[in-house]
């Protein structure tokens, strides 16, 4: 029997859209109050740690999962009570979840088959699809006979082949090594940009977010904790979850000291005077403050190098310096204590090293100053 019907298209601008939706297990709060909107055409990760809600949120979005309060909408359409084979969407799993007895080509075709499509449009649309994802001339062999790689390939294929609104990815790649991963993260670039279908896709990975996505949702506890593109969430995050969770961040604890101008000043506790853009400390609002700056952006000198008055400045004693080949990290305690990374790139041959107890100086322009409010720990007194 045929499968009944998708919805219709709708003209809206963005393919998805959530309106305050909640999703509760027994006692358990997995998604609070969650409004999203998603653009046609874009590739969208929602990012965060295990238990974040993050796969939840997607398997509302696809039916598989019922919200406890508020709406879904595909291309303008409330399909919140709609089951999943009456959402104009497809899933691909960790899992693959591929028929071990049938045939690449029939694994691609099955949903095609079952809508009762000519079998010469059958042909043509499995061979341009196992084109796309380069698997052309293994359509006649088993998933047992592909290699991970490969096997998702296949699932990628079955899950375009029926042209679905949107693609919803549960942390596809997970099961494979490291290097394969990063060569699918390519190619599920490339893919995405060729058949122009939204792509929404789950991961714990900061890198594989960054790596494909056009806009990340970063969530925590339920919550989305900022969003926007890569660049703006790891130059510019507005948290301290985030801070911390995209990439390696160093916080100094203080005061905003002086506003005014351009630049706003904040006064660390190690009693150093640091410029913040004045944008950013606005924005982060009242309340205890932190300062932030990302390892790769200091530079790091024994002695105290000449600069001009608008760079910021912080003294410290290296603790640990670590020869990783394309760089050294180098652990720099402050006078309050406070432990800073530096990732000095490997550049000048013969260079003298900088050792453990050497008193140095970290500098960084002020421009790549970010400030969060203070997150207090869930273990703290």
């Amino acid at each position: 029997m045929a499968d009944p019907q998708p919805m219709p298209q709708d003209t809206s601008d963005s393919d998805i859209r959530l309106e305050g939706v909640t999703k509760r297990f027994a006692d358990t709060l997995a998604v609070d109050d969650l409004s999203l909107e998603i653009e046609r055409g874009s590739f969208f990760a929602l990012l965060g740690p295990s238990g974040c809600g993050k796969t939840t949120t997607l398997r509302m979005i696809g039916g598989f999962e019922d919200p406890t309060a508020g709406r879904v909408f595909l291309g303008g359409a409330d399909v919140t009570d709609h089951p999943p084979f009456r959402r104009d969407v497809n899933t691909v799993f960790q899992s693959y979840a591929l028929f071990p007895h049938l045939t690449v080509e029939r694994n691609v075709s099955f949903g095609l088959e079952r809508r009762k499509i000519a079998k010469a449009e059958i042909r043509r649309r499995v061979g341009e699809i196992l084109e796309l994802v380069q698997l052309t001339g293994l359509g006649a062999r088993r998933p047992s006979q592909l290699s991970g790689g490969q096997q998702q390939r296949v699932a990628l294929a079955r899950a375009l082949v029926n042209h679905p609104r949107a693609l919803l990815l549960d942390e596809p790649l997970g099961a494979l090594d490291l290097r394969l991963r990063r060569q699918l993260q390519i190619e599920l670039k490339r893919i995405q940009q060729e058949v122009g279908i939204t792509f929404v896709h789950v991961t714990h990975d900061q890198e594989e977010a960054l790596t494909m996505a056009d806009r990340i949702a970063v969530m925590n506890e339920g919550r989305i904790e900022q969003m926007g593109s890569g660049e703006e969430l790891y130059e510019r995050p507005r948290t301290e979850f985030v801070a911390n969770f995209l990439g390696l961040s160093n916080l100094l604890d203080g005061a905003v000291s002086g506003r005014g101008g351009e630049m706003a000043t904040f006064q660390t506790e190690e009693g150093e005077r640091v410029l913040v853009p004045e944008d950013r400390v606005a924005a982060a609002g009242d309340g205890t403050l932190r300062i932030g700056v990302r390892p790769e952006k200091i530079e790091i000198a024994s002695g105290d190098p000449q600069t001009n008055g608008g760079t910021n400045r912080i003294h410290g004693r290296v603790s640990v310096a670590s020869f990783l080949g394309v760089s050294i990290h180098y652990l720099v305690t402050t006078s309050a204590g406070r432990e800073l990374t530096v990732i000095a790139p490997n550049r000048d041959v013969g260079a003298e090293s900088i050792g453990p107890g050497r008193q140095v100086v970290l500098t960084w322009d002020p421009i790549h100053t970010f400030i969060v409010q203070r997150q207090e720990s869930p273990n703290a007194p």
